[in-house]
């Protein structure tokens, strides 16, 4: 079944609806990166506005410029790694989605959140599971989140080439954790996650 423009139960039109999505919560480095998007819903017909995990790299840049020039409000939200690691990866998630619902103007009337976690915010909201599968907003949201995260990897690649994180975006690949085994982990890391602990210490 498709994206659905909106989720199952009917809205009202009239509403400011934002759709909030995050990227990098399995990652083993960096930050976690939250969107928020407000769009209309003919824009968002688009048939390459879908999760960002189902688009190649190429066409996700593209339906990232695409977005970014047609949607009524963007605002993204980043949460470091030290964050992280002294809260744990739910609560930084959650605190990226606030902040990038904050920075959106106007402030929307309904948030529609990936997952089945509220954020910690007033404004009403619905938490759709796979909700970057089945809502076109939420869609637009994932696609706006992992690739503004992509390019903070390219940038962090560009200091710490050992771990190719030009490939790997900082998740678990065979590649990364060898790299992890070989050299230990870096300034960037999430000492507390499994796979960067080496002989069950963190470094």
């Amino acid at each position: 079944m498709g994206a659905k423009l909106l989720a199952s139960r009917k809205r009202d039109n009239t509403k400011v609806i934002a759709g909030v999505d995050e990227a990098g919560r399995g990652s083993l480095l960096g930050p976690v990166v939250a969107a928020a998007v407000i769009m209309d819903n003919a824009l968002l017909a688009r048939p390459d506005i879908r999760d960002s995990k189902s688009i190649g790299p190429s066409a996700r840049e593209r339906v990232f410029e695409f977005i970014y020039r047609n949607a009524t409000s963007i605002s993204v939200g980043v949460v470091s790694h030290r964050f992280i690691d002294r809260y744990n990866i739910l609560n930084a998630s959650l605190e990226a989605m606030k902040k990038a619902v904050l920075g959106l103007f106007p402030q929307p009337e309904l948030v529609l959140v990936d997952g089945i976690h509220k954020i910690p915010l007033s404004i009403p909201q619905e938490c759709i599971k796979k909700g970057d599968k089945l809502n076109k907003l939420i869609s637009a949201a994932s696609i706006v989140a992992k690739v503004y995260r992509d390019r903070i990897m390219l940038a962090y690649h560009n200091d710490y080439p050992v771990y190719n994180l030009a490939k790997n975006k900082g998740y678990p690949t065979k590649e990364h954790l060898r790299m992890l085994r070989e050299h230990g982990p870096c300034s960037l890391h999430r000492y507390t996650f499994k796979g960067v602990r080496v002989n069950g210490q963190a470094h």
